[in-house]
């Protein structure tokens, strides 16, 4: 067999139509074709426009075929068998094939029986090439073009190019390894022959510019050519551009040609399926007859077979091109406006059932039911998915649809709104929402389980909202929404809160956040830590970065200033969110900063984190951060004064307006800074907690164990690590255990402090 040339001519016979010269080089496809014909079957599929015939035609005449290549040009759905064969055997005669007269005289399967015997004379390969090639499965044609296949293997090298997938036995050949495939997603332009195409209409536009069409026309070869074809008109008034950001399948040339060569060829059933799932951004079958009803929906199988403008996504998930779709969903709504809020309210009611909430959303939206919207948001308890509280969003036309005021009397929507105006931080109609929506709820009956239910979630949805709105303002507030939520939850099925853990982490951030300031230090590291690991289960970032920057100030008035220093550094380390101006966490942040400066012995440093306190602290007042800051400042002045510990201490507490508990809590740490500076604070004294002197080097850890040592550092669980490493539970136990050995220590939090001193992190 002939090596693969890229040389300008093809050195065998060739019947292939002359090459046009608007054609755009494709050398990555063409060598791809020209690897593919070394096998028995190459098909090429994809939609009207999306370049099959150029594509094949520029192999034709650029590459060196394995053979003479036969070229016939079908006609489609309308080939029949008594002019499909004879163009065949003429093709062949035309390319240099013997095919006796005896042969080509002949019919049916007798004359595809004595082709393929002819054929089976031949020494070297030969290369027969269908365009358009479209019969009906188990036709004659279909039957014959298989046969003649299946008998001359090795010789014969067909090539197919073709709408949908022909009917020639496609699994089979996959299995056997016989079949090669190009199919909508290869035939995709990409930026460079977008640019080439442009380039042939003397269309000079920005990178950007070509990328945005590219996206825009998914690289349809026809889509970009008749874009380019307008913008040549528009090139010198300078709005080629602006052309391009508005371009889509609405454009009268795109629809125009998609009308007359895809929609109204297709039978009534297939046309109706078509329109109907237009407003489908993705569709499967049974979605398919869920809006098109059974009779119709049974044809999706069909539709997916013979339409290559849909896309599989897996799972039996297609979807549509997106030009192919613009050009649907404006024929549904010019031929029955009506239909399209049914159908979208269809789509949500299925997705909805199937858990597919976004979209589910998406779609009443489009409906432009915000009541709807509502009720779904609240039921599904997805209000923390509005707040941003998840990694799971619902779609960002949700906070540009939202209705100024909602018309309704029911309490979901208004939630819906309140949550709305809160992720766009607009406080005064969050809280006119909130006040609106709690005054209905006080009104709703609870007559029955369902009705009881109803009011536990809207209750839920309510406590949310004002938890995430006076979090950053009232502490104290904040927290009896926290209570309102812990009250709530055992109300609701079992597990329910569970498939949500970004509520229960905001709840025990707040939680955690009032216990600091009420002196209940113990119960606030309890729900510090389940907030972290909630948050971390939710994919919030901010939530995780707070709970860490409380624990370091927890740990901070406690005195234990190493522990405090790794956790503050824990909370500016990525992935984890960076601050605003004006976040509370902040300046708790460089408070803890403050206390380890002061205990480092640097009290200079300590005032220019506790400046950059009062900095925060004027946008986003706390009282007990302030009191902090007045007593770590009174110990800065105290240890550059040289005030003895004795004299200063207790004029520095009596004056703190702190709960008894953490004045009693705090004053061995302010005993601590001031005996440290007096003994030598930088000579790395084997104080406990105590920033000292690094520890000589110890047992070297392995690779692995550096992996699960990096991921203990980021305040992971032990589950959580086995499900990054891909390791089982009790094999990350097992490195732990040979960690704590090798580093000496008996904790996790003592691991990562000895490992940060011996700079193995």
């Amino acid at each position: 067999m002939a090596d693969v040339d890229t040389g300008p001519e093809c050195e065998a016979p060739c019947t292939a139509p002359a090459l046009p010269a608007w054609i755009v080089p494709r050398p990555r496809l063409t060598d791809r074709l020209a690897r593919a014909v070394r096998s028995e079957l190459t098909v090429i599929v994809g939609p009207v426009g999306a370049g099959k015939t150029a594509l094949a035609l520029e192999w034709a005449h650029t590459r060196r075929p394995p053979g003479p290549v036969a070229w016939v040009t079908c006609d489609g759905r309308a080939e029949q068998p008594a002019v499909f064969w004879p163009r065949v055997t003429s093709a062949l005669r035309d390319a240099g094939v013997r095919v006796p007269d005896s042969v080509a005289t002949g019919e049916g399967p007798l004359l595809v029986a004595a082709l393929a015997a002819e054929l089976n004379r031949r020494t070297e390969p030969v290369v027969l090439l269908l365009d358009d090639f479209q019969p009906a499965p188990g036709s004659p044609i279909a039957d014959g073009v298989s046969s003649l296949l299946r008998h001359a293997p090795g010789v014969l090298r067909l090539v197919v190019l073709a709408r949908r997938d022909p009917p020639l036995h496609l699994r089979r050949g996959r299995l056997a390894s016989g079949v090669t495939e190009l199919r909508t997603a290869d035939l995709a332009f990409d930026d460079r022959e977008t640019a080439a195409l442009l380039t042939q209409h003397r269309i000079d536009v920005p990178r950007q510019t070509v990328s945005t069409l590219r996206r825009r026309t998914d690289g349809w070869a026809a889509g970009i050519r008749l874009a380019a074809m307008s913008m040549e008109k528009l090139e010198q008034q300078g709005e080629a551009e602006r052309f391009v950001d508005k371009f889509a399948g609405d454009d009268e040339a795109v629809a125009s040609y998609l009308v007359e060569e895809v929609l109204d060829l297709q039978p009534p059933a297939m046309r109706r399926l078509l329109l109907t799932t237009s407003v489908l951004d993705r569709v499967n079958a049974e979605l398919a007859a869920a809006l098109c009803g059974e009779d119709v929906g049974s044809h999706f199988a069909d539709l997916v077979r013979e339409n290559s403008f849909l896309n599989p996504l897996g799972h039996g998930w297609y979807r549509c091109h997106q030009m192919f779709a613009d050009v649907l969903r404006m024929c549904l709504r010019h031929e029955t406006p009506g239909l399209v809020v049914a159908l979208h309210r269809s789509a949500a009611a299925w997705l909805g059932a199937h858990g597919q909430l976004a979209d589910a959303v998406g779609h009443l939206l489009a409906a432009d039911d915000w009541d709807r919207a509502g009720e779904l948001i609240v039921r599904r308890l997805a209000v923390g998915q509005v707040l941003g509280l998840s990694r799971t969003r619902l779609p960002a036309d949700l906070t540009r649809r939202a209705p100024a005021e909602p018309e309704s009397d029911r309490p979901e929507p208004v939630l819906l709104a309140a949550a709305v105006a809160r992720a766009r931080d607009d406080d005064a109609t969050c809280l006119r929402h909130l006040e609106r929506a709690a005054r209905q709820l006080a009104e709703l009956p609870q007559d029955s389980l369902e009705q009881a239910d109803r009011v536990t979630r809207c209750r839920l949805a309510l406590a949310v909202i004002r938890m995430s709105r006076l979090r950053a303002r009232d502490p104290h507030l904040a927290y009896t929404a926290a209570l309102e939520v812990e009250a709530v939850g055992p109300l609701l099925p079992q597990g329910a809160l569970a498939q949500h853990p970004e509520i229960p982490a905001l709840a025990l951030a707040v939680r955690g956040s009032w216990e600091i300031r009420a002196g209940h230090l113990k119960a606030a590291e309890t729900s510090l830590t389940g907030a972290l690991k909630a948050a971390g289960a939710a994919g919030n970032g901010a939530l995780r970065r707070d709970s860490l920057v409380e624990l370091a100030l927890l740990e901070a008035v406690r005195g234990r200033f190493r522990a405090a220093d790794e956790l503050a550094a824990h909370a500016t380390q990525p992935p984890l969110p960076s601050w605003s101006a004006a976040e509370r966490s902040r300046a708790a942040l460089h408070l803890v900063r403050a206390w380890v400066e002061l205990a480092r012995g640097e009290p200079g440093r300590a005032r220019h984190e506790l400046a950059r306190v009062d900095g925060v602290l004027r946008t986003a007042p706390d009282a007990f951060l302030a009191e902090l800051r007045m007593l770590a400042g009174g110990l800065a002045g105290a240890v550059e004064r040289g005030t003895p510990a004795p004299q200063v201490l207790g004029e520095l507490l009596r004056g703190a307006r702190l709960p008894e508990s953490v004045v009693r809590t705090v004053s061995p740490a302010c005993a601590f800074v001031l005996g440290a500076v007096r003994h030598g604070a930088a000579n790395g004294s084997a104080v406990p907690e105590r920033l000292g002197g690094r520890p000589a080097r110890t047992e070297r850890l392995s690779p692995r164990e550096r992996d699960v040592l990096s991921r203990l550092a980021q305040m992971m669980t032990t589950e959580e690590i086995a499900a990054e490493l891909y390791l089982s539970v009790n094999t990350v136990k097992t490195h732990l255990k040979s960690v704590y050995r090798k580093l000496d220590v008996t904790r996790r939090s003592a691991a990562v402090r000895r490992a940060r001193e011996l700079q193995l992190l």
